[in-house]
């Protein structure tokens, strides 16, 4: 009899993914942490990381929809509304972004004329983005805290606080 696979815990999986998407905007957010280049090729890769977390909360997302304007507590409404408007500026920040791209576009030989409103966009919407980032961490802090500790430090902690075992 072979015993069956572990299921992954979705909290672990959402908390490593949701680590990886806060440190790539981070990063992406201040470019001189390495280069133009380095944040181009990041923020394309967090477009995968993006559309990974909301397959993940997909389910989330349609039932939530459904019930939108019938009976919803605030809490979750608030917290639909303010998910697509940051789904939105993601991707108002991520076309601007291509479409004044440096390294990514012109490597693969596609050049796009300079243009300031696209310029414009980009750090207005970026800088839109940290503060509708902040309130979305902020709602869900105490999720990130409790997961953080369930799956970070209590391993850590078990790792370190194993008794010695003596061989007799």
């Amino acid at each position: 009899m072979t015993p069956t696979p572990k299921k992954k815990n979705r909290n672990k999986i959402n908390l490593w993914i949701d680590i990886a998407i806060f440190i790539a905007f981070i990063i992406g957010m201040v470019p001189r942490f390495g280069s133009i280049a380095v944040h181009e090729w990041l923020t394309l890769a967090l477009i995968v990381v993006l559309i990974v977390h909301l397959l993940l909360h997909w389910d989330w997302i349609i039932t939530v929809t459904k019930r939108l304007f019938g009976k919803l507590p605030s809490k979750q409404r608030i917290n639909y509304i303010l998910n697509v408007l940051l789904f939105i500026d993601m991707i108002v920040i991520m076309l601007s972004g291509i479409m004044i791209s440096e390294v990514a576009l012109p490597l693969w030989g596609i050049l796009i004329p300079r243009n300031f409103f696209w310029r414009g966009a980009h750090s207005i919407s970026s800088n839109l983005g940290v503060v509708i980032l902040g309130i979305h961490v902020g709602l869900h802090w105490q999720w990130i805290v409790n997961t953080f500790r369930t799956y970070v430090i209590r391993p850590i902690t078990r790792a370190f606080n194993k008794p010695a075992t003596s061989k007799v």
